[in-house]
């Protein structure tokens, strides 16, 4: 792909990971276990693929501050006005597809 230098590229990336962020906090029916349970990723890995990228730059940012990047606000605010209780089904399901690290 040389259509793009390396600094379009990073914008463009900047651009999509800013929209994914923004549909997320818009899809607050979606639930993390969901997104676990179907794509393998949720907005806590975000944050922490975040927080992970600011450690490799030694920004100092917490995994506090990475999620609220995230979700748009505090995550004990997110989880309070937000998350369900997982079902059981869901549970089970996580269990299988977890991802193996």
């Amino acid at each position: 792909m040389d259509k793009l230098t390396k600094e379009q590229q990073t914008e463009l990336e900047a651009a999509v990971f800013r929209r994914l962020v923004s549909h997320l906090r818009n899809r607050t029916d979606v639930q993390n276990i969901d997104l676990m349970n179907l794509a393998g990723f949720c907005r806590n890995c975000l944050s922490n693929w975040y927080l992970d990228a600011a450690n490799e730059a030694d920004l100092g940012l917490t995994k506090d501050e990475t999620r609220e990047i995230v979700y748009g606000m505090p995550y004990e605010d997110w989880k309070a006005k937000y998350q369900s209780e997982a079902t059981p089904d869901k549970l089970a399901s996580f269990e299988v597809n977890r991802p193996k690290e």
